[in-house]
């Protein structure tokens, strides 16, 4: 199976409402939380004039998507932090489908190299889920900042920005997309 990166079209509407239900769906047969309300919202981003949303394609088709933008929202971030160049990903999700395959570990990948192509220093994310920390920490993120919100803690993580010299093979299958 070989993985791609593009920037969404609004076209690509459908195929992450798809992408979205399929997550929420295997969330809600575990007891978690999911997307399920937030499909359109999240579908909505294809149409950012900006292009910040990314769609993972996998033989050419849709099977993740993620948003990417140059502004760290603020939340307990410190000044000197904020003031580092940085990518941030959020509505980052994935095909249930493809686990194995490891997507969202590729669109993680993909960020920390374009960050370093960019000049950024890092790559920040948020979640809410302690599963999701542990995940993200396989990926090479760092849990930085907890904080208390209104539904919950959020889980503020990053990872320094790298050139990932191998990231074509892994988007190829040639080579595990961790380790």
């Amino acid at each position: 199976m070989k993985f791609t990166m593009r920037s969404a079209r609004p076209q690509d509407r459908q195929d992450v409402i798809d992408i979205v239900l399929a997550r929420s769906q295997w969330l809600e047969d575990r007891g978690m939380p999911s997307w399920r309300q937030s499909a359109d919202k999240v579908a909505d981003l294809t149409s950012n004039a900006d292009g910040s949303m990314w769609l993972l394609e996998a033989d050419g088709r849709p099977v993740g998507c993620t948003t990417v933008t140059d502004t760290t929202p603020p939340m307990a971030w410190t000044a000197e932090e904020l003031a580092e160049p940085a990518l941030y990903l959020y509505t980052t999700i994935t095909d249930p489908a493809l686990r194995e395959a490891k997507p969202g570990a590729l669109l993680a990948l993909w960020a920390v190299d374009r960050a370093a192509r960019e000049d950024k220093v890092w790559v920040r994310r948020g979640c809410r889920f302690p599963g999701l920390v542990a995940y993200y920490q396989q990926q090479g993120f760092t849990l930085l900042h907890t904080m208390q919100k209104s539904h919950g803690p959020m889980y503020l993580l990053g990872r320094r920005a790298e050139h990932i010299p191998d990231l074509e093979e892994r988007f190829a299958g040639l080579r595990p997309p961790l380790g």
